[in-house]
C-alpha cells in the first residue's frame, strides 16, 4: 500500500499533477500520523500546501486504494473543523507497519 496510489478526476493530468499530489499526501501524512488534531489552516501553514488540496488528501486517505485510514473530524465553530488521522494498523506505508 502506498500513499502514492492511482489518482484520477476530470481535471487530473498525470504529467502535471502526479508528483505534486503525491508530495502533498506524504507531507500531510507525516504531520498527521502522530494522531494529533489539526485544522486545514494549521496543516497548510506547516506544509505550504493549499487548504483545499489538504482537504482532498484527507479524503484520499479514507479511500481503499490509499489504505482505508480513518480521518476523524470535529466541528469547532463557525465552519471550522479539526481533523485527526488514525492510520489503518493493517497497512504498511513505505515498508513500515503503522
Amino acid at each position: 500500500m502506498s500513499l502514492k496510489g492511482h489518482r484520477s478526476g476530470v481535471t487530473f493530468d498525470a504529467k502535471r499533477d502526479t508528483v505534486r499530489l503525491n508530495q502533498q499526501a506524504l507531507d500531510v501524512w507525516e504531520l498527521m500520523r502522530s494522531g494529533g488534531w489539526w485544522t486545514l489552516h494549521t496543516l497548510s501553514r506547516a506544509t505550504g500546501h493549499p487548504e483545499a488540496s489538504i482537504s482532498a488528501r484527507l479524503r484520499d486517505f479514507r479511500k481503499d486504494r490509499f489504505g482505508s485510514h480513518v480521518v476523524h473530524r470535529e466541528h469547532v465553530t463557525n465552519g471550522l473543523w479539526m481533523y485527526r488521522l488514525i492510520p489503518n494498523p493493517d497497512v504498511r506505508i513505505h515498508g513500515e507497519t503503522l
